[in-house]
C-alpha cells in the first residue's frame, strides 16, 4: 500500500498540490469556528466541590461571570445613571447597587453598616456596583457587554473581575499571535536558510509544514473548544517538532536521485522509506504529549490532543504535500544552492573522547545539583500575574483591593431552608476569620428583625433562588497565596460545620483546589511520559540499558532547564513544568535516538567502539545542531514578542531546552555510549550485529554531489528494498537512526557514504 501511494505522488505532484489547498478551504472554516476558551479554570475535574458550586452559582443566581465596576468621586445620581445604562447592555443580567436595598438619598453613613462596607470605600469616595452577566465568563455575550460597558464608563470609573481579566487575555492574545507567529517563522527561515544548502527550499519547506498547522487548527473544531494557551504555543510546538521530518524526506530524495532514472523514482523511493522510519520517530513525540492527556486539570488532556494530532498531520503532510512541491520546484531549489554553514563539531568531539572518563564523571555529578535545584523551581497559580501588570482589569483589581481591601471573593452556597439563626451563627464565625472583610448575605441584609416575606422577589433573587441561598464573602488575601489558602480551609471547616452540603466556590477557592490537583498531575505525567518512551525504546532496541542510559541523558537536560529557572530567581507559571517535562521529553529524545542508533551501525560494520564513536559524534551533530537551532529560534522568538506570561516562560524554557538537550547528547552521550559498550552489548539483543552474510560491512564509496545541495554530508539510511528484506518490526525499529538528518550537503563532502 506505501509503494503504492509513494508511486501515486510522485507521479501526480500537481494533483497532490490542488487537493492539499483545497482541504486547506474547510480547515480554514474549522478554525475560525472553533471557540478558544480564555478561562483555565473551567479546565478542573467537574467532581471537585467548587466546581459543582460554581455550576449552581451559574446557574441558579448568575454570578458566576461578575465584574467589579467602581466609580470614584461621583454624586450617587452619577453612579444611578451608569448603572442603569450597564443594566440596559445586551448581555448583562442585573447590576446590584446599594439602590437595589436602600434608597439612595438616604446618606453614607445612616446606611447599615454591611450595605456600606460592601458599596462605600473606607473614605467615602468610591461606590462599588456589581455586575452580572447572562453567560458564562468567557463566552461571546460577555466579551461583547464587557466592551460595551468600558465604551459606558468614563475618566472616573474603573473595572475589575475575572471576567475583566480574561477580556484582557483575549484582546491581548488575539492581538499578538500573529505578530509573534510570524517572527518565528521569520527566524526559523533565516536558520533553515543558514543551515540548509538552498535559499528557496527553507520556503518550500516551511510552506509545506504550514499546511499541516492549517489543517491542525482547524480539525480542532472537533473539540468544540480549545484553551488560549494551547491556541498560542501549538503553531510553534508543531513547526518545532516536525522540521526534522521534512529535513529527513529531502536528505533521502538527494540520497535516491543518483540510483533512479527520474526524479519520480526518487522521490517514490524517498517517501517509501521516510514514512516507516519518521512513523517510529514520531511515535516518542506523540507519548511525551499523550501522557498530557491523563492529567485531572484536563488542559493537559487539550495541550496533547491537539498537538498529538499536530505531530501525525505534520507526518503526512511531509510525505504528500511537500515531495509534491519539491518535485515541481527542484530546478529553482539547485539554481539557489550555496554552502551551508554548519560548524564541524570534529575537533570538539575528539578533545571529549579523548576525555571521555572524565566526560562522563561530570555526566553523573550533574544529577545532584539537577535533581536538588530543579525541586526548587519558584511557580505562581494566579493567572493576573500572566498578564502586564499595566493592563486596565490588573491596574483595577490593585485599586479594588487599595480602596475596599478587597482582593477576592468566596461564595458560599447553601441550603435556602436555613433557620436565620444558624445563618447569623455561621456570619459570625465566618467573620473572625483572618483576613475575611464582609459577609454579605440575605439575613445580614434585612437584620433578624424583617420578615423574608415582605421583600420584593427581585431583591430576595440576589440572594435566595431556587432553593439555594448565597452568601458573599470578601477577602484581602490574594488569590493563590498561602494565607488565602489557609483561609479557605479555614472557611470550610466553619461551613461545614453548619452546613455539610454546601458548597464554598469563587476563584480563590478554584485555584487552591487548581494548586492541589495539579501537584498530583505533574508526577503522574512525568511518570507516564518517561515510562512509555522508555518501553518504546526498549521494544525497538531490544535492550534495558540503552532506554535507561537515553532517558537519563534527556531528563538531565530537563531537569537542568527547571533549574536554570530556579538560578535566575524565575518565578513560571504552574503549568510550564509539565508541559516542559513532557515536550521536552518527547521533542528530543530524538537526538539521543539518532546518537545511539548511528553508533549501533557502525559497530556493525566492524569498527572497534572507539573509531565508531567518533564517527557517530560527527555525524549526528550536525544534525541535531540544526533541529536544535530550528526548534530554539521559533520558541525564543515568541519569547521575545509576547506580552502574555504564561506563554512567553512556556517558550522560553522551551527553546532552553532544546539547546540545553543538544549539548547534553552532543558533549556527553557519547562518552557515555562508549564507556558503557560492554554492558550494553550483554543487556541488548543483537547489539553487534553484522552485515547480513555475517562479515562487517564494506564502506561504500561517497555519494555522487546532490543537484541542489540540500541534504547531509552523509548519508546513514538503507534503501527502501533494502528495508524490505526485514521483518516490519525491524524495519520501524530501524527506521529510529534516521530521525534526523545531517546538514550538510555531499557536496562538500569527500568522506565515504555510510549505507545501512
Amino acid at each position: 500500500m506505501t509503494k503504492i501511494i509513494a508511486r501515486w505522488i510522485s507521479q501526480h505532484p500537481k494533483t497532490v498540490i490542488l487537493i492539499a489547498t483545497l482541504l486547506l478551504i474547510p480547515s480554514i472554516f474549522g478554525y475560525i469556528k472553533t471557540t478558544i476558551n480564555y478561562d483555565i479554570l473551567t479546565y478542573l475535574p467537574e467532581k471537585l466541590d467548587s466546581v459543582k458550586g460554581e455550576r449552581i452559582l451559574d446557574e441558579t443566581f448568575n454570578d458566576a461571570a461578575m465584574a467589579m465596576l467602581i466609580v470614584k468621586d461621583g454624586t450617587p445620581l452619577d453612579a444611578q445613571s451608569l448603572k442603569n445604562t450597564v443594566a440596559k447592555i445586551d448581555g448583562v443580567q442585573q447590576v446590584l447597587w446599594v439602590d437595589s436595598l436602600a434608597d439612595i438619598t438616604i446618606p453614607k453613613e445612616m446606611l447599615p453598616d454591611i450595605l456600606s462596607s460592601v458599596f462605600y470605600s473606607a473614605d467615602g469616595t468610591s461606590t462599588m456596583m456589581m455586575v452580572q452577566f447572562k453567560e458564562g465568563g468567557s463566552s461571546t455575550s460577555t466579551m461583547n457587554a464587557l466592551r460595551e460597558i468600558r465604551k459606558a464608563m468614563t475618566a472616573n470609573c474603573y473595572m475589575s473581575g475575572l471576567s475583566a481579566i480574561t477580556l484582557d487575555t483575549k484582546d491581548l492574545a488575539d492581538a499578538q499571535a500573529p505578530i509573534y507567529i510570524a517572527i518565528a517563522v521569520a527566524l526559523a527561515l533565516i536558520v533553515l536558510m543558514c543551515t540548509m544548502n538552498s535559499f528557496v527550499l527553507p520556503l518550500v519547506v516551511l510552506v509545506s509544514l504550514g499546511y499541516a498547522i492549517v489543517y491542525n487548527m482547524g480539525t480542532n473544531i472537533m473539540f468544540g473548544s480549545i484553551s488560549y494557551i494551547t491556541q498560542c504555543i501549538a503553531a510553534i510546538l508543531q513547526l518545532g517538532v516536525t522540521m526534522d521530518f521534512s529535513v529527513f524526506l529531502i536528505d533521502r530524495f538527494e540520497e535516491e536521485k543518483p540510483k533512479h532514472a527520474t526524479k519520480a523514482e526518487a522521490m517514490e523511493s524517498a517517501i517509501r522509506y521516510t514514512f516507516v522510519s519518521l512513523l517510529g520517530s514520531s511515535l516518542t513525540t506523540v507519548f511525551g504529549f499523550l501522557a498530557l492527556c491523563f492529567m485531572q486539570f484536563t488542559l493537559g488532556k487539550d495541550i496533547g490532543l491537539v498537538m498529538a494530532k499536530g505531530v501525525f498531520l505534520g507526518l503526512i503532510t511531509v510525505v504528500t504535500v511537500l515531495p509534491a512541491f519539491v518535485l515541481q520546484l527542484d530546478k529553482l531549489i539547485h539554481k539557489t544552492g550555496h554552502k551551508s554553514l554548519v560548524p564541524s563539531f570534529s575537533k570538539l568531539n575528539g578533545f571529549l573522547l579523548k576525555h571521555k572518563k572524565v566526560v562522563a564523571v561530570i555526566f553523573l555529578l550533574a544529577f545532584v545539583p539537577a535533581v536538588i535545584c530543579q525541586g526548587k523551581m519558584a511557580v505562581y497559580y494566579d493567572m493576573t500575574q500572566s498578564l502586564p501588570q499595566d493592563m486596565s482589569s490588573v491596574e483595577s483589581l490593585a485599586k479594588l483591593k487599595e480602596e475596599f481591601n478587597m482582593a477576592t471573593t468566596h461564595f458560599v452556597i447553601f441550603d435556602e431552608n436555613m433557620s436565620s439563626e444558624a445563618v447569623n451563627s455561621m456570619t459570625k464565625e465566618i467573620r473572625q476569620i483572618d483576613g475575611i472583610n464582609t459577609v454579605v448575605s440575605l439575613d445580614s441584609i434585612i437584620g433578624s428583625g424583617i420578615p423574608k416575606d415582605v421583600l420584593p422577589d427581585e431583591v430576595k433573587k440576589i440572594c435566595a433562588n431556587s432553593g439555594y441561598q448565597l452568601m458573599m464573602i470578601n477577602s484581602q488575601y490574594s488569590t493563590a497565596t498561602d494565607e488565602l489558602n489557609a483561609q479557605v480551609d479555614a472557611l470550610k471547616a466553619t461551613v461545614q460545620k453548619y452546613s455539610p452540603s454546601a458548597y464554598i466556590t469563587g476563584e480563590g477557592v478554584l485555584t487552591k483546589d487548581l494548586i492541589d490537583v495539579t501537584n498530583d498531575d505533574f508526577v503522574l505525567t512525568d511518570i507516564l511520559s518517561t515510562a512509555s518512551i522508555f518501553i518504546l525504546i526498549a521494544i525497538c532496541f531490544k535492550s534495558i540499558s540503552i532506554p535507561a542510559i537515553l532517558v537519563a541523558s534527556i531528563e538531565l537536560a530537563i531537569m537542568l532547564n527547571k533549574s536554570c529557572s530556579f538560578f535566575f530567581g524565575s518565578v513560571e507559571p504552574f503549568i510550564a513544568p509539565t508541559i516542559i517535562g513532557c515536550v521536552q521529553l518527547g521533542a528530543t529524545v530524538d537526538y539521543s535516538l539518532l546518537m545511539a542508533t548511528r553508533f549501533k551501525e557502525e559497530l556493525g560494520r566492524g569498527r572497534s567502539k572507539e573509531e565508531a564513536i567518533k564517527i557517530t559524534a560527527d555525524e549526528c551533530s550536525r544534525s541535531i545542531f540544526q533541529s536544535a537551532a530550528v526548534f530554539f529560534v521559533a520558541t525564543f522568538g515568541v519569547y521575545l514578542t509576547c506580552d502574555i506570561s504564561i506563554v512567553k516562560s512556556i517558550c522560553l524554557m522551551l527553546a532552553r531546552g532544546s539547546l540545553i538537550s543538544a549539548v547534553v547528547i552532543i558533549c556527553c552521550l557519547p562518552s557515555v555510549l562508549c564507556l558503557l559498550e560492554g554492558i550494553i552489548n550483554k543487556t541488548s539483543v543483537g547489539w553487534r550485529k553484522k552485515a547480513a552474510d555475517g562479515a562487517p560491512t564494506e564502506e561504500p564509496a561517497a555519494a555522487a554531489p546532490a543537484e541542489t545541495g540540500a541534504t547531509s554530508e552523509t548519508k546513514n539510511t538503507a534503501s527502501p528494498d533494502a528495508s524490505e528484506n526485514g521483518t516490519e518490526t525491524e524495519k520501524q525499529c530501524e527506521s529510529l537512526q534516521n530521525a534526523k538528518p545531517s546538514a550538510d550537503s555531499p557536496a562538500d563532502n569527500t568522506e565515504s557514504n555510510g549505507k545501512e
